[in-house]
């Protein structure tokens, strides 16, 4: 019991901090802000975060909590690609719909330059189970190919994702991230399909 209170005191803090960030900027929003929005205390958010720039890392933590809802609403019988493309289809939705450029941008800079954690690499996450579970099974049924093994397939899809998130930061968003890769993913996928 007391590890889910962590997580959701912890929780409240990440998204409470994203929500502002969001409609105020990085920039404008205060710790205390923080604070009041997610109705915790001072003490417990210095306990979790040295500070609003340790909050940078923690959009993984709001990826992983989209995956954890649509691991609940995807259908088991959907094939294997298209569990990948819905996957992409909702975080990328909500990557532009609530996540401001400039902050993502900031997060992919930080991972480049970090001597510590790289949040978006680790394979403890949500997201890099559920790709593995979703790829085993799809080989497993034959949906997807052999050729390569499903830790290949994982590290490639998120490869794929990181490039077209850091291209349309580095765009400076002036097309749909959304949209632009609905065209380009399919393409890249058709690699992990059976040789005929």
């Amino acid at each position: 019991m007391a590890k889910k209170n962590v997580r959701n005191t912890r929780g409240k803090i990440v998204n409470a901090a994203w929500k502002l960030f969001y409609e105020q900027g990085y920039e404008d929003t205060t710790v205390e802000e923080i604070i009041e929005l997610s109705q915790t205390s001072k003490g417990s958010f210095y306990h979790y975060f040295d500070g609003k720039d340790a909050l940078l890392s923690t959009l993984s933590v709001l990826f992983d909590d989209k995956y954890e809802e649509l691991t609940n609403i995807i259908e088991p019988e959907l094939p294997a690609m298209e569990k990948l493309l819905l996957l992409n289809r909702e975080l990328f939705g909500m990557i532009e719909n609530s996540i401001s450029i400039d902050l993502l941008a900031r997060l992919l800079s930080t991972q480049l330059v970090t001597n510590g954690e790289k949040h978006l690499l680790d394979h403890n996450r949500t997201y890099y189970k559920l790709l593995r579970r979703i790829i085993a099974q799809g080989q497993e049924k034959g949906e997807i190919g052999t050729r390569f093994s499903v830790s290949e397939m994982v590290k490639l899809y998120a490869l794929c994702e990181r490039s077209l998130m850091y291209d349309w930061c580095l765009c400076g968003g002036e097309y749909s991230l959304r949209q632009y890769s609905a065209c380009v993913l399919p393409s890249f996928l058709s690699g992990f399909l059976p040789e005929s």
